[in-house]
């Protein structure tokens, strides 16, 4: 029998955020689910990612990417324009500028997203039970 589950990551550190990064690589993403919510500073990221912690990796499942704490938000090559339009993430990266974080979403085409942020505060929901 399989096991059926919700996967929860959380990630405060650099070694966090890799487990995530690795979990969502090659993840499909539309741009109308990409969403910067500025009052609440959250940063979500809708999903469509194949379920790589577990053995059966052909799986797709729909997860949420929630980036909390994030001040500002950066994007390039990215058509807000075009919701329909699919985007394929490559990895997710950060970098430390004096007392802050710069968290980049690298997608396919050259497209990337960066989050300023003071802290790494993320966390990979699963939306949906695997079949």
């Amino acid at each position: 029998m399989e096991n059926k589950y919700l996967s929860k990551i959380i990630a405060n550190d650099n070694e966090g955020l890799q487990m995530i990064s690795a979990c969502c690589a090659a993840a499909e993403v539309k741009v109308k689910n990409i969403k910067y919510l500025k009052k609440n500073k959250v940063f979500l990221l809708h999903l469509r990612r194949s379920k790589v912690e577990t053995e059966n990796e052909d799986r797709k499942i729909n997860s949420i990417c929630k980036f909390e704490f994030v001040d500002g938000v950066k994007s390039k090559n990215i058509k807000q324009n075009k919701p329909e339009q699919k985007l394929k993430l490559i990895t997710i990266d950060y970098l430390k500028r004096d007392e802050n974080f710069e968290i980049t979403l690298i997608f396919d085409n050259n497209a990337y997203i960066t989050l300023l942020t003071e802290i790494i505060e993320a966390t990979l929901d699963d939306l949906d039970k695997i079949n």
